[in-house]
């Protein structure tokens, strides 16, 4: 049996969670969250929490047992916390701005670069040199962040462009440390 799947997923008081069939809705201080799971899956309501369950042992129930249980609490956190990535961008003259809610980056391009936040989305700049990406969809909040890495992925030789805070860059030798 899934650890994952098997444990309950607690309501915290505030958040108000209805089940129609395959879909659920997750209502809480931040907003509403709705997505619709797969079929084969059952999702009970009890006192408090919810509770995933499978009908079978196969490998894809299994999986997607667990899978079902994350996404159900990572709605939850959603709308009770919410979910933030950190960006930095990494080299010289390379900044980033706010424009209304539009993000702008000078990455060494000739232009600079707006990125529109998809709704329930939004871009903070504490520092011209950081970036913060907050949402209540976890997976939208990561999908964001990936887009704005894309605009100046970073590179092995100078360590320049854009990556997320904490990432390790793998560095390579340039022409001279072939010696």
């Amino acid at each position: 049996m899934s650890r994952i799947g098997r444990k309950p997923v607690p309501i915290p008081p505030g958040v108000e969670v209805t089940v129609e069939g395959q879909l659920v809705r997750v209502k809480g201080p931040r907003g509403v969250l709705e997505r619709e799971f797969h079929p084969d899956m059952r999702i009970d309501k009890g006192d408090g929490f919810l509770k995933v369950e499978r009908p079978s042992h196969e490998p894809f129930h299994r999986a997607l047992h667990g899978l079902t249980r994350v996404l159900l609490a990572n709605m939850v956190t959603g709308v009770t916390q919410g979910f933030e990535k950190h960006l930095q961008l990494e080299g010289v003259g390379y900044r980033a701005s706010k424009a209304g809610k539009k993000l702008v980056l000078t990455v060494g391009y000739s232009h600079p670069v707006e990125i529109e936040p998809p709704p329930g989305i939004e871009f903070e700049v504490p520092a011209p040199n950081r970036i913060v990406v907050r949402g209540n969809d976890r997976e939208l909040v990561g999908q964001v962040a990936a887009r704005v890495r894309e605009v100046r992925p970073p590179e092995p030789y100078k360590g320049k462009g854009i990556m997320y805070v904490g990432e390790r860059i793998r560095r390579k030798a340039g022409k001279a440390g072939k010696k």
